[in-house]
């Protein structure tokens, strides 16, 4: 019988149902974050980018790196506290 699901439906829907199962039975809410994982993957670019600049700019890329590290640390938080 599972196996006829498996391969009917796929994994996917199987481990989303398991998912927000598990997440119920511990208490976790799903909150929608679409602009925080945004955000998170923007900044996460960001650093990417200044990671790869070749020279430091008198200060002012390890600076920025800097700033977008703290960014993503906040972000992070936010959508911690955003699914309580």
């Amino acid at each position: 019988m599972a196996s006829k699901v498996l391969k009917k439906f796929g994994l996917v829907p199987l481990f989303l149902a398991g998912v927000i199962f598990g997440s119920a039975l511990t208490g976790t809410a799903f909150a929608y974050q679409g602009h925080m994982w945004g955000a998170l993957h923007a900044l996460q670019n960001a650093q990417a980018q200044l990671d790869s600049a070749e020279h430091d700019k008198d200060g002012h890329r390890e600076a920025a790196l800097d700033l977008v590290n703290q960014a993503i640390g906040q972000v992070n938080q936010g959508i911690q506290d955003g699914s309580r």
